[in-house]
């Protein structure tokens, strides 16, 4: 069943290749340089957020083991914690070190106390993540690159830096996503005016479009 699942999220993502060309590829993980480039985060941030996911991971670690099963997202400084622990007491310890690690602005805490989830659990959530990033390429409504998925037993965390209408589109497409339970919105808005969010044919000095149809 794992590696039916395995092979499944594999042709998700060979289709949307086909279909939309390279641009995909690097929407889901391959071809970094593209993506780094595309990224609303300055290079600076995306190099500290690396930093936060590695030093939070390490620290949660040392401390619990495998006795917690604790996802890290680090998008802009802030930091998402989804996963399962076997208490409250261990949830709110393990939100309290991310939000001492060094550079972290924010904490959003989505961990629930439960039994740890299977590897053909985390293996279907792989899966509606890069069903989600496929669907976001083949409606091309905004870049993709800029709209980060997490998927945590069915729920799908949305992050990245964009503007009312990438956020709408991107929240309607992984909501109708087949095997997503539910949508949570964690982005940061910007305008099509501000610097960071900028089409870019503005910034080579031609009108800027609507906030809808942002690339």
């Amino acid at each position: 069943m794992m590696m039916r699942t395995g092979c499944l999220a594999l042709i998700a993502v060979s289709f949307a290749a086909l279909l939309q060309g390279c641009v995909p590829v690097a929407a889901v993980g391959v071809g970094m340089g593209v993506s780094a480039v595309s990224d609303r985060r300055t290079p600076g941030t995306q190099i500290e957020d690396e930093g936060i996911e590695l030093r939070t991971s390490n620290r949660i670690s040392e401390r619990w083991g495998s006795k917690v099963q604790v996802g890290v997202t680090g998008y802009n400084r802030s930091v998402l914690l989804t996963g399962e622990v076997s208490d409250a007491a261990t949830r709110d310890a393990v939100g309290k070190l991310a939000a001492g690690v060094p550079n972290v602005k924010a904490v959003t805490n989505e961990i629930v106390v439960a039994g740890l989830s299977t590897l053909s659990a985390r293996s279907n959530d792989s899966f509606i993540t890069s069903k989600v990033k496929a669907r976001f390429v083949e409606a091309g409504k905004f870049n993709p690159l800029h709209v980060k998925v997490v998927t945590e037993a069915g729920t799908v965390f949305l992050l990245g830096i964009v503007t009312q209408g990438e956020a709408d589109a991107a929240t309607e497409i992984a909501r109708t996503t087949g095997g997503v339970r539910k949508v949570v919105r964690l982005f940061e808005y910007c305008k099509v005016t501000d610097e960071v969010c900028r089409p870019a044919e503005a910034a080579k000095g031609e009108p800027a479009k609507p906030a809808a149809s942002s690339k």
